[in-house]
């Protein structure tokens, strides 16, 4: 596209020319319309406004140097946005209806997606939310499901960056049986104090603990949390954590390079024993932490000395984004050809 300055672009919202809605009314789902609108008609009395029924998904289309455009591992997008309606109570959308959607999305927005080389991608957003009214509280009957694109840069201008974080024990995300592992706005909702606190302070982001007993890492501000000692990945089970699909495929590409991976509950404590540690999800892939403290012990864990990201982080990360574009050969069947 002309006048784009693809190399710039910030990690933002940009307006393309498509979107494209569905809707979920008398117990069946509407064939896909095509919107030039970036706004919503909605009910005053909507679900999706009062009561959190709302899910969203976010995943990338890479524009490879061979001038196709791929998509990583969509199947698992929709299997959680399913994951996510279930658990809020809402309509399903069928996994081909979500399929429809994401490649006409992005078919249609062709000339949006960043060029090979640029850093920069086509992010998609799909969203489903109640739009039938309700005043009780109780599961709408009618649902909307909408994915809309835009072209953002890197997360990291420069290059991969290590970040400093800190520890958060006076806000709690999601609570144990609660809507922590379902990809809801809510959580985020219930984030950003602690986010913002942590920003206020000097930090990119903030750390959960657990919510029950403030003694293991849970989330790691809007994604997922690893440390790396003694040639393994290490990341955290818990009953609050989004199951991260970019976290997902890190372990598996972990063992492909011969490096042992195990999910389990991160005390604390274990951070002094970590090589490395970091922040994974689809926006950044792998943000590198350079610095933890710990206000409370008034403690700093520190990682990236020499200011670099650590060797083994670099190793996962540039093999997961070489698959994304296409540079090395995809293994494991993550990647889908949108004609």
């Amino acid at each position: 596209m002309e006048n784009f300055d693809w190399k710039n672009l910030p990690f933002g919202y940009i307006k393309t020319d498509y979107n494209v809605r569905c809707f979920y009314k008398n117990g069946k789902w509407s064939d896909l319309e095509v919107s030039t609108s970036e706004y919503i008609d909605i009910h005053i009395a909507a679900t999706g406004l009062h009561y959190g029924q709302e899910a969203f998904e976010g995943l990338k289309a890479y524009m490879g140097k061979d001038g196709k455009i791929r998509l990583f591992r969509w199947e698992e997008n929709a299997k959680r946005l399913l994951f996510s309606a279930e658990g809020i109570n809402m309509a399903q959308l069928p996994v081909d209806k979500f399929r429809e959607a994401v490649y006409k999305v992005v078919s249609l927005n062709k000339k949006f997606i960043p060029p090979y080389g640029s850093g920069a991608t086509l992010y998609i957003r799909p969203l489903l939310y109640g739009s039938g009214a309700e005043v009780g509280v109780k599961p709408a009957k009618e649902y909307t499901f909408i994915v809309f694109v835009t072209p953002v840069g890197p997360y990291f201008k420069g290059g991969i960056k290590p970040v400093n974080m800190l520890i958060c024990r006076d806000y709690d995300r999601a609570a144990p049986k609660g809507t922590g592992v379902f990809k809801v706005g809510g959580n985020y909702a219930a984030s950003l104090r602690a986010g913002m606190a942590a920003k206020e302070a000097g930090y990119a982001s903030s750390i959960f603990l657990d919510a029950r007993e403030k003694k293991y890492i849970d989330e790691c501000g809007p994604a997922n949390f690893f440390g790396i000692k003694d040639n393994t990945y290490i990341t955290p089970k818990s009953e609050s954590i989004l199951n991260s699909i970019t976290n997902m495929s890190l372990i598996e590409v972990a063992g492909s390079l011969g490096i042992k991976s195990e999910r389990r509950q991160v005390p604390v404590e274990e951070l002094s024993e970590f090589t490395e540690t970091g922040a994974c999800g689809t926006a950044a892939v792998i943000s590198p932490i350079a610095k933890i403290f710990d206000p409370e012990k008034n403690k700093t864990y520190e990682y990236c000395k020499d200011g670099k990201p650590g060797p083994v982080t670099m190793k996962l990360y540039n093999r997961l984004v070489s698959i994304q574009y296409g540079d090395e050969p995809d293994d494991y069947g993550w990647i889908s050809i949108v004609e």
